[in-house]
C-alpha cells in the first residue's frame, strides 16, 4: 500500500526533482558537448576508447540531457523523463567502471554520485508519474 502523501510534501519532492534535473541536464550537456569539442587524442590520454564510441556516448549524453528537462517543461510525454534518467545512469556504471579500471577512484566516486542522483529522480519521475493503461501492464 502506498502511504499517503501531502500536497506539501509532493511540491516539495517536485522542486527538489526539478532542481536535479536541471543540474544533471546541464552536466551532461556540457560532458556531451565536451566530447565534441576535444579532440580523440586528448580524450583518450587515460584509456583507449574509439572516437566513434564517445560521440556516440556524447550524442547520448546530450539527448539525455533533453530528455530530462523537455517532457516536464512542454507537459507531453512526461513519462520519457524517468527512462532518459534511467539511461544515464547506465551510461554512469560504465562511466564508474572505466574510472575504477584506470585508477581513478575520485572521479569514481562522483560518477557514482552522479548515479545515485539519476537512480533517485528515474524512481521518482516513475513514481509521480500519472498511470496510462499500457504502464498498468495493460496489452494494447
Amino acid at each position: 500500500m502506498k502511504p499517503v502523501a501531502t500536497d506539501r510534501s509532493d511540491r516539495k519532492l517536485n522542486v527538489l526533482l526539478w532542481v536535479l534535473q536541471v543540474l544533471l541536464a546541464m552536466l551532461f550537456t556540457f560532458a556531451g558537448v565536451m566530447k565534441f569539442v576535444m579532440s580523440v587524442e586528448e580524450m583518450t590520454k587515460q584509456i583507449a576508447l574509439p572516437g566513434w564510441f564517445l560521440h556516440f556516448i556524447g550524442v547520448a549524453e546530450i539527448l539525455g540531457a533533453i530528455g530530462l528537462v523537455l517532457p516536464g517543461i512542454l507537459r507531453i510525454r512526461t513519462g520519457l523523463t524517468p527512462l532518459a534518467a534511467a539511461a544515464l545512469a547506465v551510461i554512469m556504471i560504465g562511466a564508474t567502471a572505466v574510472n575504477l579500471k584506470t585508477g581513478q577512484r575520485g572521479a569514481a566516486l562522483t560518477t557514482g554520485i552522479v548515479w545515485l542522483l539519476l537512480v533517485v529522480v528515474a524512481y521518482n519521475r516513475r513514481r509521480m508519474a500519472p498511470h496510462t493503461q499500457l504502464s498498468q501492464g495493460t496489452s494494447l
